[in-house]
């Protein structure tokens, strides 16, 4: 057992941190030259990409370090039939493969933005109650992921059904790797279920849309001029108490070059709406440059207009039978309720290994 989690896990993982240790050296040599610190405020994104690096090689060490002495341990163990010892280490080596599998991926999120906050949007598909419905367990699922990884949550703009459901949500989620994990579910969304609002209990197939933007770091500059920006307030739709309803507090934004427009009415506050939602423009843009120079997210980004038969990335499967697929690495799963309650872990880590693998 030992012998495997030290050739499969470990090994795995080489190639990445030789590059991680090289790129190290870079940076202390980069930050050893005269003028580096003339200016402390260009220096910030080197500094933090060197605390990043130098903490993922420090763990590596440590999990490499624990488990050769579980290992020895082990072998004497065997050696001297000590079953109760065997067990034991057993136990622990099962929690360092843990450790080690969380290192490897960590190890792939290394896009110059995997790191960041999440900006999340979802958008029901054609098909009214049905497919708003459908968003809004979806809105209940990523809420429930982000409970599970003691991320924090704040709700941006969140468009109610006209019956039951969800419009459309924009929401974030804080925490570290939030989007280089949440980058994995952009894409269409498919539910197969016995319609229940439907009186004859047929069975209805949804779709929803899934987008997942890098919040911005504040070292890097989007310039955004007034002169380019629409700005409407109104009256908010959504709950939120009779001065919600009462005042022009939301903020819709149009982005005038690019037609991108957002918004938020969660606030109280005229002037926060208009801050938050400043924030999600800011984040589109960038995003939005970035596809300039990236001919696979420009696919994406106009295959996910397409919210409809054929375009999804996953499937949940309520009837005839309970599964959650996963189309692109071909992963089913079981339990759906379970994926629904935010278990998606599975698929995430699926994806990233995948695409690491190609």
């Amino acid at each position: 057992m030992g012998n495997f989690l030290k050739t499969w896990n470990i090994s795995e993982s080489i190639f990445d941190l030789v590059n991680k240790r090289r790129r190290l050296e870079e940076i202390e040599k980069l930050i050893a030259k005269e003028g580096f610190w003339d200016n402390p405020e260009n220096g910030k994104p080197i500094l933090k990409e060197r605390t990043l690096i130098s903490g993922q090689i420090e763990t590596f060490q440590k999990a490499d370090k624990d488990l050769e002495e579980s290992q020895i341990l082990l072998d004497l163990a065997i050696e001297e039939s000590d079953t109760d010892t065997v067990e034991e280490v057993s136990q622990q080596l099962q929690a360092l493969e843990a450790r080690i599998s969380q290192m490897s991926l960590d190890l792939m999120l290394d896009g110059d933005d995997d790191r960041n906050n999440a900006i999340i949007s979802i958008n029901a598909g054609a098909g009214g109650t049905e497919a708003q419905d459908w968003a809004e367990m979806l809105f209940r699922m990523y809420s429930r992921w982000v409970e599970r990884k003691r991320f924090k949550r704040e709700i941006i703009d969140f468009q109610p059904g006209d019956e039951a459901g969800i419009k459309s949500t924009t929401f974030t989620a804080a925490g570290e790797y939030a989007y280089g994990y949440l980058r994995t579910e952009i894409g269409v969304h498919r539910l197969v279920r016995i319609s229940p609002f439907n009186a004859n209990g047929k069975r209805h197939t949804s779709f929803a849309s899934v987008f997942v933007y890098p919040e911005v770091d504040n070292h890097i500059v989007v310039d955004i001029e007034e002169k380019d920006l629409r700005v409407d307030v109104f009256r908010a739709s959504g709950a939120g108490g009779q001065h919600v309803n009462k005042t022009s507090s939301a903020v819709r934004i149009t982005h005038l070059p690019t037609g991108i427009v957002v918004q938020c009415q969660q606030e109280k506050s005229q002037h926060r709406n208009r801050d938050m939602a400043m924030k999600v423009l800011k984040a589109r843009l960038y995003q939005h440059e970035k596809r300039k120079l990236d001919e696979k997210m420009q696919e994406l980004h106009e295959g996910k207009d397409d919210i409809a038969w054929g375009s999804q990335i996953r499937s949940y499967v309520l009837h005839p039978y309970q599964m959650a697929k996963d189309h692109r690495i071909n992963l089913e799963i079981g339990n759906v309720n379970s994926v629904l309650d935010g278990a998606i872990d599975p698929f995430i880590e699926g994806v990233l290994f995948s695409k690491k693998a190609s």
